[in-house]
């Protein structure tokens, strides 16, 4: 989910981007391993795909009424990805999941195990793509240890955390924008660092930053770059691959007026990206691997 920037705190998000100097955000040079892969139309038994994020991943959008009952109706860019690389997935995405609730179950998540002023959470009502207690985390770093040939991990994370700033409130001061975009930047740090450590995986990971909803907004392009620059230090310091979500959204957006709802890749009256808004993602994570 993105990240909206009330008018309260315009003049605070454009003296912050001052503060770090972003004018821009660049996809860091970071080489893919290099993979075998198989060709186009064959399968490949063995070789698996771990997706973790939250609900851009998991292909959530809202007002789906019974659709919740089956995760298979919700089709994410993992999906994508997995059927273009013919590889086995798992999604273990959780809508509403933040950098904190995916590494501890209890902590404060925005609709994944629970939401800002409930104990009730997606998990509690909905079936995700992969059954599983504890946190993602916890899921993960277990599937890495138990899992042979996993050839890809894609991770997408930060954005609720800085709706739940907005909802609390913490984003009111310069102070508060601050510790969120730290905050992100800690706990992927931690995430990815203990896939890598924990999980034993050496193999390439890409971590997806967010679209903007309208691009020709300058309040809401430096929200989403700061949680995007945010992101990319963290996946920098782990050897991680970045997949540019932000500018793979960007030429159709801005032909639309800036709109990425107007461009048809953002669901009216929603957050979340539709099939070609989707589809815009699994590409950049195939760049991003240099498929």
């Amino acid at each position: 989910m993105l990240v909206f920037l009330s008018r309260r705190i315009r003049h605070l998000v454009l003296v912050l981007l001052a503060v770090a100097g972003l004018v821009a955000v660049t996809t860091p040079a970071l080489a893919a391993p290099p993979e075998e892969q198989p060709a186009h139309g064959t399968t490949a038994p063995g070789r698996t795909y771990l997706a973790l994020g939250d609900s851009i991943p998991f292909g959530y959008y809202g007002n789906a009424g019974d659709l919740y009952l089956d995760p298979d109706n919700f089709v994410g860019y993992p999906e994508l990805v997995a059927d273009d690389l013919k590889l086995r997935l798992l999604n273990a995405s959780c809508p509403g999941e933040t950098t904190a609730s995916f590494i501890d179950v209890d902590a404060q998540s925005n609709g994944c195990t629970n939401s800002y002023g409930s104990d009730i959470g997606y998990r509690d009502l909905f079936p995700l793509h992969v059954d599983y207690e504890g946190s993602q985390l916890d899921f993960a770093v277990e599937t890495l240890q138990d899992t042979p040939h996993v050839r890809l991990v894609t991770l997408q994370l930060g954005g609720n955390d800085g709706l739940l700033c907005l909802r609390t409130g913490e984003c009111a001061t310069l102070a508060g924008v601050q510790a969120v975009a730290a905050r992100v930047q800690a706990n992927l740090d931690l995430i990815l660092a203990t896939l890598r450590d924990e999980g034993g995986y050496s193999g390439r990971i890409v971590v997806v930053t967010y679209f903007a909803l309208d691009y020709a907004d300058p309040v809401g392009v430096a929200g989403t770059l700061i949680l995007n620059q945010a992101i990319i230090a963290a996946a920098e310091a782990n050897g991680a691959v970045v997949a540019d979500g932000f500018g793979a959204f960007a030429p159709r957006a801005l032909q639309a007026g800036g709109s990425s709802i107007a461009a048809g890749l953002v669901r009216p009256n929603d957050v979340h990206p539709t099939p070609e808004g989707q589809r815009l993602l699994a590409t950049a994570v195939e760049q991003a691997i240099g498929h």
